[in-house]
């Protein structure tokens, strides 16, 4: 806009300025209004600047290029921040098992997967722990001082949420190590937790699940996306990956990827 011609009447709805009894900027932040007393979403200082909208939305802050493309986007309705289209606090956790460890897998059970890829309470021992021959893993598991119910089978298998996530995405790669394969399906499960007790992991809740591989065999591996069927995760569950096939026939490589953020 420009001023040229007009009267300071004309205009000063659209100026900005802030309330200092004309002082100006100094080291406390006041709300920049208009020349008619509405308030902007801004708040100045000589040292900070504060972005605090009317109401909650999605763009509070919306940083764009040129093209108009959002490269940061504030959005005080859902809590979220995204960079380039990402949470700024996205990252990746993995469940991962080789073939050697998964020589005495059953078929039409579901066999938790370690967690990390690491070996503690690897599910290649005469004690590996299952979750039940159901359609899906079972809700529960308790321990006992017995094979297939020890807690140390059962703690290398578990991840541990400190903070409360939301699912944005599981990957799965398989492999098989003989010439012919099985039909193979995964899930993703939280679990409450009880620490010292037998009752290991109470109320299971279906978090992700991918659609039927039919694995032909050696000769190829299978990248699958998963459907997530419930993305929040509460601070103080765990989760638990699972690995069913139908019959016998390989023994299998797995890698999943599972990305979330903090909320």
């Amino acid at each position: 806009m420009s001023l040229t011609g007009k009267t300071p009447a004309d205009t000063y709805k659209d100026m900005l300025t802030i309330e200092n009894n004309n002082s100006g900027v100094n080291g406390s932040t006041r709300i920049i209004k208009t020349g008619n007393g509405n308030e902007s979403s801004l708040r100045i200082s000589d040292r900070a600047l504060k972005v605090k909208s009317v109401t909650d939305n999605t763009t509070a802050l919306d940083v764009q290029n040129s093209s108009g493309t959002s490269k940061l986007i504030v959005d005080t309705t859902n809590d979220q921040v995204k960079a380039l289209g990402h949470h700024v606090n996205t990252q990746y956790a993995n469940f991962g098992i080789g073939n050697f460890d998964s020589l005495n897998f059953a078929a039409n059970t579901h066999h938790p997967i370690p967690f990390v890829t690491n070996d503690v309470g690897g599910s290649g021992t005469q004690d590996d722990i299952t979750f039940g021959t159901s359609t899906e893993p079972a809700t529960t598991f308790t321990t006992a001082n017995g094979t297939g119910q020890y807690a140390s089978s059962l703690t290398g298998v578990i991840w541990y949420l400190p903070d409360a996530i939301s699912i944005d995405g599981v990957y799965s790669i398989e492999g098989a190590d003989s010439g012919s394969g099985d039909t193979t399906r995964m899930h993703l499960y939280s679990y409450t937790f009880t620490s010292g007790s037998t009752s290991a992991l109470t109320s299971g809740t279906l978090l992700a699940h991918n659609d039927d591989v039919t694995n032909a065999g050696s000769e190829q591996a299978y990248l699958t996306t998963w459907t997530v069927d419930s993305a929040s995760v509460s601070a103080g569950k765990v989760i638990v990956a699972f690995f069913r096939q139908d019959s016998t026939n390989s023994d299998y490589s797995l890698n999943i990827t599972v990305k979330y953020h903090l909320t």
